[in-house]
């Protein structure tokens, strides 16, 4: 078997010269997005579009850094702040309407623990999956393997190590389920400050509010 189809199966495998001419093509488009102008904001757009491939309304701040692009599969109006890292070794799925922080990182790489056997060059990936509506706060790392729940919130800087359920308010490190999210969540703005009337009035008229499961 192959090195890419190892990596693919989330197999040990070596970064070989194949592995890297698909990083290097990754690296072009990375070229072109970090140092375009940052008022270009439909080039930046077309640039997300060719380095993530299948997506829709996607928008990602630069500087932002992965290692292949084509195995981050984004759902519809992801938000992406500056300086974020995608370690796209194994795939990286992401749902609907999810904002990412400054400076989070989403690791699916990992080597092995024994020093001989890491000095060998073998590593693997392990997939990571983030469910719809996720605000992952700043500053925050998601470690491999990975499975965010929907309409949760991760706390900055929280480093999560293990699978956090759906409707959750979780942080820290490691990152904990602090509470669930329900209907009282509705109107908050921040803490205990809720969202002022005319803002309210206009959320209720133009958004779907989803029922929990």
């Amino acid at each position: 078997m192959d090195m890419i189809k190892r990596r693919d199966a989330q197999m040990a495998y070596i970064s070989d010269d194949r592995v890297c001419e698909e990083q290097a093509a990754c690296r072009r488009i990375l070229q072109k997005l970090n140092f375009m102008d940052r008022a270009d904001f439909a080039g930046i757009a077309q640039v997300v579009k060719e380095l993530f491939g299948k997506s829709e309304n996607a928008w990602v701040n630069p500087p932002f850094y992965c290692d292949y692009g084509t195995h981050i599969e984004a759902g519809k109006n992801l938000f992406v702040n500056y300086n974020c890292t995608i370690i796209d070794v194994a795939k990286v799925t992401i749902g609907d309407n999810c904002q990412l922080a400054p400076n989070v990182a989403i690791y699916t790489a990992g080597h092995p623990i024994y020093p001989v056997t890491r000095n060998s060059g073998y590593e693997y990936g392990k997939a990571v999956t983030i469910g719809d509506n996720v605000w992952i706060g700043g500053n925050s790392v998601i470690c491999p393997g990975v499975t965010i729940g929907s309409n949760t919130v991760i706390g900055a800087g929280s480093v999560v190590t293990k699978d956090i359920p759906a409707w959750s308010v979780a942080a820290g490190n490691p990152c904990r389920v602090i509470r669930t999210i329900t209907d009282a969540d509705r109107r908050k703005l921040f803490r205990q400050e809720e969202i002022d009337d005319e803002a309210w009035e206009d959320i209720v008229t133009h958004m779907e509010f989803p029922e929990h499961s």
